[in-house]
């Protein structure tokens, strides 16, 4: 039982151990870090027209474009539109369709497909999109879209009130395309292939080459840059794909990436990931406001008959107040927590969180690369 007691408590101290060792690497596969350069999408647009609204379409006068497109559509459907006819429809509407053709897609694949509406209307909700060819940079069509456009939105409007969740003008057609045209790919015929890192880093280029190295002999993985990893794949079709797949599935154990701090300056959002550290400091934050209040004050003469006139005479309220922290410290952590914990002490708004980021890399006691978007 001595013996037995002792091996538990030995097995529990290594296991404490191992739980208290900072992790300084964690397991990818090297498709979750890199692309196959070649392999990518394609963008697809094309203009159309959607029809079948309630009476929530383009007001044709203000979107000409609308009603004349609806001529050319009905022009070559053999109807013939009287010259200067004023159609005033609410039930069409002008919609921009875009799309993204996927890699290696065939003749006969279906895609998504979103729809926006161009012109004024005021919900898609219900409408069809009639035939629209999907084109390319090189204006050829890839692909046909048509069917019923999905909104997520809803909304309501009487006596001049209105009430609206989400958007209308926008919606989805979920395998609303079919593709026509294939586009050309090399990639049976290359010698040599190129991994693509989702971001440069010379060390993960490095270690992804040895990796590759170590399951295949010969140097199969040379790295070009920070960015690049060159393949020296099979001749032969089947055999690369299978080279490739294999490549893509070796597993990696990735070194701590770079500290980094993002600031959005647009939405007062910050985000940090848990590699930041911070150096012990003081902190003082303060705000200035400034309210400048206008009142118009009428003056009138003493006497009714004085000869005098009423006015008005604007007076202006100046105040200023400075309201400024009190001097904080801050303690040097390198624990993800404790830096939030640390930074909410200051009771800062994100929008004064951006500031004080700001002075305290200048100060040198943020260990981190502060981006700002």
């Amino acid at each position: 039982m001595t013996f037995r007691k002792e091996f538990i408590l030995f097995f529990l101290s290594i296991a404490l151990y191992a739980m208290m060792l900072p992790k300084v690497s964690h397991a990818e596969r090297i498709r979750d870090l890199t692309t196959v350069q070649g392999v990518r999408g394609n963008s697809l647009m094309g203009y159309g027209l959607v029809v079948g609204l309630d009476g929530t379409g383009d007001q044709t006068m203000q979107a000409p474009f609308t009603g004349q497109s609806l001529s050319n559509m009905l022009s070559q459907l053999g109807i013939a539109v009287p010259q200067g006819t004023n159609m005033q429809l609410k039930n069409i509407a002008a919609v921009m369709v875009t799309a993204e053709l996927p890699p290696f897609a065939r003749s006969g694949d279906k895609i998504d497909i979103v729809v926006s509406s161009l012109g004024n209307a005021k919900s898609l909700r219900g409408g069809t999109l009639l035939m629209t060819p999907l084109k390319g940079v090189d204006n050829q069509v890839y692909a046909l879209a048509q069917g019923n456009v999905l909104i997520s939105g809803a909304g309501a409007q009487a006596g001049g009130s209105r009430v609206q969740v989400n958007q209308l003008n926008g919606g989805r057609i979920g395998g609303g395309a079919t593709v026509e045209r294939e586009v050309p790919n090399d990639f049976a015929s290359q010698s040599v292939m190129r991994l693509q890192l989702n971001e440069s880093d010379f060390s993960l280029a490095q270690q992804i080459s040895d990796a590759i190295n170590s399951r295949y002999s010969g140097g199969a993985a040379v790295p070009e840059d920070a960015r690049t990893v060159r393949l020296f794949a099979p001749a032969d079709g089947p055999s690369r794909v299978r080279f490739l797949a294999n490549v893509q599935d070796i597993p990696l154990s990735v070194n701590v990436q770079d500290a980094k701090v993002v600031v959005n300056s647009r939405t007062g959002s910050v985000v940090i990931n848990r590699h930041v550290s911070l150096d012990s400091c003081a902190v003082a934050h303060g705000s200035l406001t400034v309210e400048v209040t206008q009142n118009n004050v009428i003056s009138q003469p003493d006497t009714p008959f004085g000869g005098g006139e009423t006015v008005v005479v604007p007076q202006t309220d100046i105040s200023v107040r400075d309201r400024g922290g009190s001097l904080q410290q801050v303690r040097g952590s390198a624990d993800l927590n404790n830096v939030v914990h640390a930074l909410n002490n200051l009771g800062a708004t994100p929008n004064e969180l951006m500031s004080i980021l700001q002075a305290m890399k200048s100060a040198g006691c943020l260990r981190a690369k502060l981006e700002t978007n």
